[in-house]
């Protein structure tokens, strides 16, 4: 660790030789070091480096950091520092692919320069100017990494600055990306391209949750012949009471969603200390005030309001919008959760996910702007917001899902790491033919790159342990060695397969065609069969609470509350890299580990009362029982709440607040005013 004007700083650099120590001048004298590179994947390659860098520690007031190596390849930026490394400490939960001080290229979100103190946003045109004294980088997982330029040679840091720029901001064609550098192969059976199959049992009507296909199109001629099969199907089924619902007028649109998270997220991508402190104070009212979590709101009310209409109401659903591949597949996919328990394990809620987003074609390369396109018109975190309001079902009903948060951030992770193929694409047919084009095989067989559900090419089965809700409260079978299909009550059907889309259609089109679907069906608006405008939120609450006086069943119909205080912040996944909050042997893990204990404590008296009566153990096997699933982690105490994501933290657990700092805050907030001013300093624990 070394610290600017610091007698331990190592370097050759005239401005530096006036705080170099004897012993460090004969240290100049031995030979040179061996120059460190990184451990390259499979078709990594490495573009530029420089040396001495200085990565920043995120500390404002000391401005300590570490020297060492940045690199840049066709995958990642890397920094490698010149100290030994101390005390190798095995971590039970580390991603294969890249460390805590890689930066894998998709994930870049926004790199800044600071330019005679003056901090501007880096884009192609300043690439070509001279490079900053400083680098910071903005990362799509809400890292923030700060490098110093000025040790390095002039020509090096020049190279090494705009190397990043343009692999990490330039636009480029979906051929550049890592992947198809990447010649890994998934593993046996981890390709879930298929679509679960659903069967209608004990109902009369077959529900529809329709969504239309925007991303490719056929002829004229095979649309009309499709579109009276479908016809044919509905008269077929009974399909004569239809409830109708257009999401492009009930909720807000891509622009609105990116725009809502761009100014939610920026109180996450903290720099300093100062800048933690100076948000802490409005903290809460700036995060509602973004309206992500509102958006979250409206997208749970509007998957209720479906889920009321098919289960209480016994009435079928057809869901619009314009392009039929976002909000379509959030409440889609939200509703088959909150109806299905299959949708809450690991398997089938990957399922779900392939189904609904990958073969329903959601556009993740253009959503996810993995090409840094300039257009923003397209941008927008619509799959973030689906991961969001899942959040919310497994923080308020834990015990009926199989997978835990952690699945669910490494999942958020995963769709800006360039190697996997599933959120690479906007359909199936675009990734089978640009697969099949770019792949140097092509003659004998496309390109392979693997599923995101090959999880063994992140992680290895015992960081995948971290995956698995050890409260899940899982349904035993009185024959586990045969397991009947399932076979939900309800289904939703695309409009148009996929896989017959050739062409962009021209705008509008799906939705004329809808319209014209609506009057032949004779359907109703969802909110005019409800009435007013305040009558949804009103017949949703009767339907929640007449819900909540069932008896608890995590494997049967499950409804989110969505009161204010109900709908929280996604705690690990936005605060995991701010140490200010780390809770020492705190937080999330140390709940998590109390109960394991008692869990475990149930699990051994369970054992004993079957020992003691065998028939009475038989009774207790086909009883609902909790999957313990022990987490190989160390004792809750040395840990942080930040577990499993950071162990590594510079900053200090017990931040001090300089006092003109702390009296600015006290002019701008009327609680902040009570604090005591005696003393020079205010630490918090």
């Amino acid at each position: 660790m070394l610290s600017l004007g610091s007698g331990g700083a190592k370097s050759t650099k005239p401005s530096f030789v006036s705080y170099v120590t004897p012993e460090e001048i004969k240290s100049e004298k031995d030979p040179p070091k061996q120059e460190k590179h990184p451990d390259l994947l499979p078709g990594e390659v490495e573009f530029c480096s420089a040396n001495p860098i200085l990565k920043y520690t995120q500390d404002d007031l000391s401005q300590r950091g570490v020297f060492g190596t940045l690199f840049c390849t066709n995958f990642r930026v890397t920094f490698i520092s010149d100290e030994k490394p101390q005390e190798k400490t095995d971590k039970t939960f580390k991603n294969k692919l890249y460390g805590e001080n890689d930066i894998p290229l998709m994930c870049v979100d926004h790199i800044y320069g600071v330019y005679d103190e003056k901090r501007k946003l880096i884009t192609g045109g300043l690439v070509k100017n001279k490079y900053p004294s400083k680098m910071i980088i903005h990362c799509k997982d809400l890292r923030v990494f700060q490098f110093s330029l000025t040790f390095s040679k002039e020509e090096d840091a020049k190279k090494i600055f705009q190397g990043i720029a343009h692999h990490c901001l330039e636009e480029k064609s979906l051929k550049c990306v890592f992947a198809f550098s990447y010649m890994g192969t998934p593993s046996p059976g981890t390709d879930l391209s298929f679509c679960r199959g659903f069967h209608c049992k004990n109902k009369p009507k077959l529900s529809i949750v329709l969504t239309v296909n925007s991303t490719f199109t056929l002829t004229s001629i095979f649309f009309f012949s499709f579109f009276f099969r479908m016809i044919n199907a509905v008269a077929h089924n009974h399909l004569y009471s239809v409830k109708t619902e257009d999401l492009s007028e009930s909720l807000p649109n891509i622009q609105d969603i990116q725009q809502s998270y761009n100014k939610f997220k920026q109180f996450f991508l903290i720099e300093n200390s100062t800048d933690f402190w100076l948000s802490d104070v409005k903290w809460f009212s700036s995060l509602e005030s973004s309206g992500w979590l509102d958006i979250i709101r409206q997208c749970l009310q509007k998957a209720v309001e479906v889920v009321e209409c098919l289960e209480k109401d016994n009435t079928n659903v057809l869901i619009t919008e314009e392009e039929g591949t976002d909000l379509c597949c959030v409440i889609s996919s939200l509703a088959q959760i909150m109806l299905d328990p299959y949708y809450r394990t690991l398997m089938g809620f990957q399922s779900l996910v392939q189904k609904e987003w990958v073969a329903g074609c959601h556009a993740f390369l253009d959503r996810c702007n993995h090409l840094h396109q300039k257009d923003k018109e397209y941008h927008s975190p619509v799959f973030l917001l689906f991961l969001e309001c899942v959040w919310q079902l497994v923080h308020q009903h834990s015990p009926a899902f199989q997978f835990s948060e952690t699945y669910l951030t490494v999942l958020s992770d995963s769709v800006h790491v360039p190697v996997f193929s599933t959120f690479l694409f906007n359909s199936s047919h675009h990734r089978e033919s640009v697969m099949k084009a770019e792949s140097p095989l092509a003659q004998s067989g496309p390109l392979s790159c693997p599923t995101v559900w090959d999880w063994s090419v992140q992680f290895d089965s015992k960081a995948q342990n971290f995956f698995f809700n050890p409260l899940y409260l899982e349904k035993v079978k009185h024959d586990r060695a045969v397991r009947k299909p399932h076979k939900p009550k309800h289904q939703r059907n695309l409009s148009l397969p996929s896989t017959a889309f050739k062409t962009p259609p021209k705008k509008g089109f799906f939705k004329d065609e809808t319209d014209s679907l609506k009057k032949m069906l004779r359907v109703k608006r969802l909110s005019r069969w409800r009435g007013s405008p305040d009558a949804p939120a009103a017949t949703t609450r009767e339907f929640f609470e007449s819900w909540q006086h069932r008896p608890l069943d995590y494997h049967g119909l499950l409804l989110p509350c969505l009161d204010g205080p109900a709908v929280h912040i996604w705690m690990q996944r936005y605060l995991r890299w701010i140490p200010e909050v780390y809770i020492l042997g705190g937080g999330s893990v140390a709940v998590m580990t109390k109960l394991m204990e008692l869990l475990s404590q149930v699990q051994d008296l369970k054992r004993v009362l079957e020992q003691r009566d065998s028939s009475q153990a038989a009774k207790l096997d086909h009883r609902p029982y909790f999957q313990h699933r022990l987490l190989s982690f160390d004792s809750s105490g040395r840990l942080s709440s930040s577990f499993p994501f950071a162990y590594t933290c510079y900053r200090s657990f017990k931040p001090i607040i300089p006092t003109g700092l702390m009296q600015s805050l006290m002019v701008t907030d009327s609680l902040a005013s009570q604090e005591d001013e005696a003393s020079s300093v205010v630490s918090f624990v």
